[in-house]
C-alpha cells in the first residue's frame, strides 16, 4: 500500500474523539441501537491469551485454525481464511468460509472427489457444523480446485456463493481450467451443489455478491488491482429464486451506467444522489478475448471504481463498498471508503457514508472491507489495511466503536503485523457473532451481551 491513512493523519496532527464518517446512516439500518458509552459496548480489554482484545462482558471461543486436522480426515484446515457466512443447519449452524488461496497457496484446500474443479488450484471452502453452544461437530470440505476465493454472499435459498478474485486462464500457473467465476456451495450437504462455475454470471475478478430476495436478481462488485478499475454489476437469472441450481440455468450479465460519472471516487459528499441509472449488457461476459473491463460499452462507457468489495442486501437496497480510491493509482479522487445504496426500485444510487479523514489516528477506520448488518440494525466492518487490525461497529446515529482487535503478531516485537479481518457474520438467532483472521487463519466465534 502507499501512504496509510494513519501515515497521512499522523502526518496532519489529526485527533478527534471519534472515527469521522459522514452520511445518512439511518438509511442503513432497521431496529434500535441502545448505545453504551460511545455508542458502543465500552473500550477494549487486553486479552491475555493474546489473541482477540473484547469488550467486558464478551469471550471468544476458538473455532477453528489452520493447519489443524480437518475432522473429517480430509486434510489439514486451509490457510488465508476469507469470506464467510452462517446458515441454520440440521443440529444448530453451518459457518462456510473461504480460502483466499492462489497457485502457490500455503496450505491448500483438500481434493476431495466430486467437489474440486481444478485439481491445480489451491483454494476452495470448507464448512463448519456447530451445535447451539457453538461446539464444532464437524469440519470438512466444501469446495476445492478453485483459485483466490476471496468474498462472496448467501442465497436466499441457504446456499453460499464463492467468488474467484482472479482471471486466470487455463496454462497460467499451472491451472488446468479457466478461472474467474462464481460457484455455489451448499454448507449442510456440499455434494449437492458439487464444483460447477456459475459462468453465465462473468468471468472477472469477482468480490462478493448480493441477491435482491424479491427478484432473485445478483449484484456483483469487481475488485481490479489496475486500470481501468472494477465494475458494479447486476445479474438477470433466466430461473430465479428456484433454490439450489437455479442459477446454472443461465442469464444476462449488465454492468452499472451513473450517467455523466465515469468513476465513482469523483464523488465526495454524502447524499449526492444519481436517479436513472442504467444497466448496459455485458458484450462477452466469458472475456473471452478481453477483460470485461476493458471491452467496448458504446459511446457512453460503464462507471468503474476502486476497491469495490463489501456487497450486502438490506432492507429494499443493494448496499457496496468502495475500500479506499488514490489518485495516485489513477482514480480520479481520493477517499478513505465509501458505502453506496442502488435502490432498484427507483434505479437510484446515493453515497450514504464517507469515510475519514478527520478522525484519531490511534482508533480504527482504515480500508473498509467485508461488511454486514449486526443485530440491532448497526454495522460491523472488518477492517484490512495497515497496522492494528479491527472489527468496527457503525451505529446508526454514525458512531463508530472498535468491537474487536486482531492480537496475534505476525511479525517481530520491534515490527509487528497484525492479518486482516474478514468474513464478519452472525448466527441466524444473532447470539453469536463469527469473524476471520485472515492469516493465521483463525475462525472466532463471539458472544456476549449485544443489544
Amino acid at each position: 500500500m502507499t501512504a496509510t491513512r494513519r501515515q497521512a493523519l499522523a502526518g496532519a496532527g489529526a485527533v478527534g474523539a471519534s472515527i469521522a464518517f459522514s452520511g445518512a446512516f439511518t438509511e442503513l439500518f432497521t431496529g434500535t441501537a441502545a448505545a453504551r458509552g460511545h455508542g458502543g459496548y465500552g473500550p477494549l480489554v487486553p486479552d491475555p491469551a493474546g489473541l482477540l482484545d473484547l469488550p467486558e462482558g464478551f469471550r471468544y471461543t476458538v473455532l477453528s485454525r489452520q493447519g489443524q486436522p480437518l475432522r473429517s480426515g480430509e486434510g489439514p484446515v486451509p490457510s488465508n481464511f476469507d469470506g464467510m457466512a452462517a446458515f441454520r443447519g440440521g443440529r444448530g449452524t453451518v459457518l462456510v468460509r473461504n480460502h483466499e488461496n492462489r497457485y502457490n497457496g500455503r496450505i491448500g484446500v483438500p481434493v476431495v472427489e466430486g467437489l474440486t474443479y481444478d485439481p491445480m488450484a489451491k483454494g476452495g471452502c470448507t464448512a463448519l457444523e456447530l451445535d447451539g453452544r457453538n461446539n464444532v461437530l464437524s469440519e470438512r470440505v466444501a469446495i476445492a480446485g478453485t483459485a483466490v476465493n476471496c468474498a462472496g454472499g448467501p442465497t436466499p435459498w441457504g446456499t453460499w456463493l464463492t467468488c474467484e478474485e482472479t482471471e486466470d486462464r487455463a496454462g497460467t500457473n499451472g491451472y488446468t481450467k479457466d478461472h474467474g467465476f462464481i460457484f455455489e456451495v451448499d454448507g449442510s450437504d456440499p455434494h449437492l451443489t458439487g464444483a460447477v462455475p456459475l459462468t453465465a454470471m462473468g468471468r472477472f475478478q469477482h468480490e462478493a455478491i448480493a441477491v435482491d430476495p424479491s427478484t432473485g436478481i445478483v449484484y456483483e462488485t469487481e475488485d481490479a488491482f489496475e486500470q481501468p478499475f472494477g465494475l458494479f454489476y447486476r445479474f438477470l437469472p433466466d430461473k430465479p429464486l428456484g433454490g439450489t441450481g437455479s442459477l446454472r440455468a443461465g442469464g444476462h450479465l449488465q454492468a452499472m451506467r451513473v450517467p455523466g460519472v465515469p468513476d465513482l471516487s469523483r464523488i465526495q459528499e454524502t447524499g449526492a444522489r444519481f436517479d436513472r441509472i442504467e444497466w448496459v449488457p455485458v458484450p462477452d461476459s466469458q472475456a473471452t478475448t478481453t477483460p470485461i473491463r476493458h471491452q467496448d460499452f458504446g459511446r457512453k462507457g460503464v462507471t468503474h471504481a476502486q476497491k469495490l468489495e463489501g456487497c450486502y442486501w438490506g432492507g429494499s437496497s443493494v448496499y457496496f463498498v468502495s475500500s479506499y480510491a488514490r489518485s495516485a493509482e489513477g482514480s480520479a479522487g481520493d477517499h478513505f471508503g465509501q458505502v453506496w445504496r442502488y435502490e432498484p426500485h427507483r434505479r437510484r444510487l446515493t453515497l450514504v457514508i464517507v469515510f475519514g479523514p478527520g478522525t484519531d489516528v490511534q482508533l480504527p477506520g482504515e480500508s473498509p472491507d467485508n461488511i454486514c448488518l449486526a443485530p440491532s440494525g448497526g454495522l460491523m466492518v472488518a477492517e484490512d489495511g495497515d497496522g492494528a487490525q479491527h472489527v468496527y461497529g457503525v451505529t446508526k446515529r454514525g458512531e463508530v466503536y472498535a468491537m474487536a482487535r486482531n492480537r496475534q503478531n505476525t511479525g517481530t516485537p520491534t515490527s509487528p503485523t497484525w492479518g486482516e479481518f474478514a468474513g464478519v457474520t452472525f448466527s441466524p438467532d444473532d447470539a453469536t457473532m463469527y469473524v476471520n483472521v485472515y492469516n493465521p487463519g483463525t475462525t472466532f466465534a463471539v458472544t456476549g451481551p449485544w443489544h
